[in-house]
């Protein structure tokens, strides 16, 4: 089986959500896949010049950047996972730049789906399915609605199906060095490391890892008290 995570940190390999990204690795690998990490970041992708060329005969996109051989990679996937920090409300501007580049994977024509609504025709046999993984920094968890709404819709429009949303709030912690964190976040890792060895082996995520997944690294009350200290002391500073 073949996972590709396309992440879309700015931060790359120093974010957050690549720690998270790691360790469902490990999970997925334990599994049997054979997975492949792109930082977004590390890539020439342009913005969508919504010329349509690429529903044009020639069915490719006139921007010549590496956007071809990620087409390639998608397709070919098994699984793919969006990786992304949530900033403001939503996916990055690189997550969103690489979705809106996708649009060659589909035909231009329109039909509609089971549900009578329009989506165009698929341009390949087969779509890979959706994996989510993300993390913010504020603590409830409340604050992914937009990526879980988002990429149900785009799983529709692509003829797949989401099969895994990992949210992770109060994400700053997944970097902080402190001997009193250290057993919360091995707890943690681990749980990811079964979250990809789930989906590789049953293509979803049992209820029980569903629900451990959700549960708060530490309460919200301390977590802003924590967060609102280490910005003052920032700001003392300056």
């Amino acid at each position: 089986m073949k996972v590709v995570v396309f992440n879309g940190s700015p931060r790359a390999e120093n974010g957050n959500t690549h720690v998270m990204v790691q360790e469902f690795s490990k999970g997925a690998k334990q599994g049997g896949a054979d997975i492949e990490n792109i930082f977004l970041a590390k890539k020439e992708i342009s913005h969508c010049k919504g010329c349509f060329s690429c529903w044009g005969k020639s069915s490719t996109c006139i921007i010549s950047d590496d956007m071809q051989q990620l087409l390639k990679k998608f397709i070919e996937s098994d699984i793919v996972v969006f990786a992304t920090p949530v900033y403001m409300d939503n996916v990055t501007g690189i997550t969103k730049q690489f979705m809106d580049r996708l649009i060659p994977l589909l035909d231009p024509h329109m039909e509609t789906d089971a549900q009578g609504e329009s989506v165009h025709r698929k341009r390949f046999e087969r779509y890979p399915s959706i994996v989510v993984i993300s993390n913010c920094g504020y603590p409830e968890q409340s604050h992914f609605q937009v990526l879980h709404v988002l990429f149900k819709r785009v799983a529709r429009n692509l003829r797949s199906e989401v099969i895994g949303e990992i949210y992770r709030g109060a994400g700053e912690l997944l970097t902080v060095k402190h001997p009193q964190l250290e057993p919360m976040l091995s707890r943690y890792k681990k749980l990811l490391q079964r979250a990809g060895k789930e989906i590789v082996l049953n293509l979803r995520l049992s209820d029980k890892t569903k629900s451990e997944l959700e549960t708060p690294l530490i309460s919200h009350e301390l977590y802003r008290e924590h967060v609102n200290k280490g910005f003052d002391a920032v700001l003392s500073e300056e």
